[in-house]
């Protein structure tokens, strides 16, 4: 009994890393359909650049409440759901030839779908099952998983779209989506009794309301300063995943330079998941991420003054890769100390909001600076700068859990 219950919280990071692969790969690829739909539907690139955007909104609105509905009933209902969701949505994008339906189809279906199968409702639905001192590195398998399907799925998808048509691709995309179901069976919310069930019984055995535990995160200023590193790395990730392939092509080189370029920053980021999640249990959190936030506005420093050829883009996307979502783990991990892991999925969902906010601004104000100026110049300066503005302001946060007094209501 004793050897299941030491293999249990494993088989949930290889269960939760394998979900995340498959919902991640779906989404970080969208932006390799990005031409191909403009050329084939006539729709305009700021108009799918918003629809997307709508896409980066939605995946982080989601977190909270379907975190919330998790951290109550278990994983088990948002994790199909979400894996319907996605797959529909993706099936649905061939028929539609509007802004308006890729709004539908990419911005809320799709995008709620891979909320529901993200980095909240995952790293909450198995924190309860490690012990404090290993959440950060756990964080950082699963946010792992995420970054390899980026790996996996964007060469496959680049060969779709070559080889079938952009259409083709996206119904390969609704199919990978339903693979997310299956996979679901083990992170059933454990039944009382059950050898896996103590970790999690014994931290809820004490536990404040959801009500409460909100409002003494939001009278919390390292809380808001991580939401504020958070919406900064947002428009960083958003534009770049939207974009790059735009960037590549204005620089006249082919499609395959902007597949493999995104295939590398999710390769290269499984190596900066496990390392910043490794970090975190031996210093500060905090300054793993503000060394990952600043190193970003050296980095695009480095890219601009570089000439623009595919040796660049390889090497921009590994060294910017290294640090992508390695943010995920560092940023869970003080969360998850400092409030503890009965609510994570909340508020940490709260804090993914604030990435998608963020990212909101990143996929749609990278277009409208293409169509406005015919480069995205302007938006590498922004890029740089809210960089520096994240790394300063996770220097002051504060990581030692917060004392509280049970709520009796």
């Amino acid at each position: 009994m004793n050897a299941s219950a030491n293999r249990t919280p494993w088989m949930l990071l290889v269960v939760a890393s394998s979900i995340l692969l498959l919902t991640m790969g779906v989404r970080q690829t969208t932006g390799l359909f990005v031409k191909p739909i403009a050329a084939s539907t006539g729709i305009g690139i700021a108009s799918i650049s918003f629809a997307l955007a709508i896409g980066q909104l939605m995946w982080g609105a989601v977190q909270p409440v379907f975190g919330a509905i998790a951290d109550r009933h278990g994983p088990t209902r948002v994790l199909v759901l979400g894996g319907l969701l996605m797959a529909f949505g993706c099936a649905l994008t061939p028929f539609v030839s509007s802004q308006w339906g890729l709004i539908l189809t990419l911005g809320v279906m799709a995008a709620a779908g891979a909320g529901a199968g993200s980095f909240s409702i995952l790293i909450g639905a198995t924190a309860q099952h490690i012990p404090a001192e290993k959440r950060s590195f756990a964080s950082g398998v699963i946010n792992a998983g995420g970054s390899l399907g980026q790996f996996v799925f964007a060469p496959l998808v680049t060969l779709g779209i070559g080889m079938a048509g952009w259409a083709t691709a996206m119904f390969g995309l609704a199919a990978a989506s339903l693979l997310t179901l299956p996979l679901i069976a083990p992170l059933v919310k454990p039944r009382r009794g059950d050898p896996a069930a103590g970790i999690a019984q014994a931290a809820q055995a004490a536990h404040l309301t959801l009500r409460a535990q909100l409002r003494i995160a939001l009278r919390d200023r390292s809380y808001w300063l991580l939401h504020l590193g958070f919406f900064t790395c947002g428009v960083h990730i958003a534009f770049l995943v939207t974009h790059l392939p735009g960037e590549i092509a204005l620089c006249g080189l082919s499609p395959g330079v902007a597949g493999t370029s995104i295939a590398l920053i999710g390769l290269f980021n499984v190596a900066g998941s496990l390392s910043a999640g490794a970090l975190g249990q031996r210093m500060p959190m905090k300054y793993v991420l503000a060394g990952m936030y600043a190193s970003r506005a050296v980095l695009i420093a480095l890219y601009l003054a570089s000439p623009p050829t595919p040796i660049t883009f390889y090497l921009f996307a590994a060294a910017l890769g290294f640090t992508w979502l390695a943010t995920v783990p560092p940023t869970a991990g003080i969360i998850g100390k400092r409030f503890g892991p009965r609510y994570l999925g909340t508020l940490f969902g709260l804090t993914l909001l604030s990435h998608q906010i963020g990212g909101f601004f990143g996929a749609w104000l990278g277009g409208l600076a293409l169509e406005r100026s015919g480069n995205y110049l302007w938006m590498w300066y922004a890029d740089m700068a809210l960089a520096l503005v994240a790394a300063v302001a996770n220097l002051p946060i504060r990581e030692r859990a917060i004392a509280v007094q049970p709520a009796s209501a």
